[in-house]
């Protein structure tokens, strides 16, 4: 008989394993002791090194042959900051809200998976879960990693559902369908360190920054579409470090960050903006860091299943959106149609995090029949 799984229980013994991001660990021993006493065989490797590691990484499945439906969702946290009402590690329940790290982003939704597949035991086909423990961070050892396993050892899920919180003001009002892309650019023009009473004898790079900037100001990306907000270009840094009032300074540099959608390509963005820079400047050099690509799950059979059971269990219809920033969804939308869902996200990342002890309880009851529709035959 397969274990029973209470979700507020497992969700309180995830929080009180640290997992500031990356994490390893204790925190996988918790999952993998749950996963394994409801019949889950479970892989765990971990993946790089620092600084952007070592990461921790965990797939469990259980069943065989098709169809394949998977959770996937991330142990790691973010660093709790000073001023928590209780220590942000040892999980605690005042009122009706469960108190800690990570009870909405996202270990709260993660026993929640694990309280359903207890009780979920007699499905056909795969049911699996991939973890990872650098969602938070870089995202460069984890979910890309697990991809990479999975297809080494012939495993091809048919649908996903990402954990993440994506409810706004209740519990099913909102999943996520798609999400922007991202790309971070930092620009460097580089001048002649010189006086600025003789600026003949030197090169002043801010003009040049200057004037890249204010190229890139005034471009409007796009105005949206059916299913996705405007693309926007956003100066996030300048920096030139220059103490002295009588020095012309020898570089000069500014950071962008671009959130676009599905009309655009990173590649296409990171040489807009390298081309404006070399026209205005020939010293001028550009780095890019291109985090994901914008995607769509069109609307369908995974977003009708998850919709269905929110409805059956709150009564809403939730909004299908692709706002908001990115998630490992990204990465797993290259496999499978791929769609978002999970807590409230109002105290994510925040001081006194908590999640509602009534919605990890109702969560439990939407996952339990999203993965019975997910895996009917």
């Amino acid at each position: 008989m397969t274990a029973s799984i209470d979700p507020i229980d497992l969700a309180s013994r995830l929080i009180a394993a640290p997992s500031i991001t990356p994490a390893t660990g204790a925190v996988f021993d918790v999952l993998e002791d749950a996963l394994g006493a409801i019949g889950f065989t479970v892989h765990r490797f971990i993946a790089g090194e620092a600084p952007d590691g070592p990461v921790e990484n965990l797939f469990a499945a259980r069943g065989s042959g098709g169809p394949h439906f998977a959770y996937a969702g991330h142990l790691d946290v973010v660093p709790p900051g000073v001023g928590w009402t209780s220590d942000p590690f040892i999980p605690e329940i005042r009122g009706e809200l469960l108190y800690g790290r990570g009870a909405v982003d996202m270990k709260g939704s993660i026993a929640a998976f694990v309280a359903a597949a207890a009780r979920s035991a007699d499905h056909p086909g795969t049911l699996s879960l991939i973890i990872t423990g650098d969602e938070e961070g870089p995202a460069v050892h984890g979910t890309v990693e697990l991809i990479d396993w999975m297809r080494v050892n012939g495993h091809q899920p048919d649908l996903c559902l990402v954990g993440e919180p994506t409810s706004v003001h209740r519990l099913g009002d909102m999943i996520k369908i798609g999400r922007r892309g991202s790309v971070n650019m930092w620009i460097e023009v580089a001048g002649t360190q010189g006086h600025v009473a003789y600026p003949h004898m030197a090169d002043n790079p801010i003009p040049a920054l200057v004037r890249i900037l204010s190229r890139i100001d005034v471009i409007e990306l796009d105005q949206g579409n059916d299913w996705f907000q405007a693309s926007n270009i956003e100066v996030t840094d300048i920096e030139v470090g220059n103490p002295a009032t009588n020095v012309i300074p020898a570089l000069a540099k500014a950071r962008l960050s671009i959130r676009f959608n599905d009309l655009h390509s990173g590649e296409a963005l990171v040489e807009r903006i390298r081309a404006i820079c070399t026209e205005e400047s020939p010293n001028a050099s550009l780095v890019a860091r291109i985090s994901g690509e914008a995607f769509l799950t069109e609307p369908g059979r995974l977003s009708d299943i998850v919709s269905g059971a929110i409805r059956r269990v709150t009564g809403l219809v939730p909004e299908l959106s692709t706002t908001g920033g990115t998630s490992d969804a990204r990465f797993l939308s290259k496999l499978c149609p791929v769609v978002e869902f999970g807590l409230s996200n109002a105290t994510m990342h925040k001081l006194d995090e908590a999640a509602a002890i009534a919605d990890i309880h109702a969560l439990t009851e939407i996952f339990e029949l999203v993965i019975r529709e997910a895996l009917a035959s």
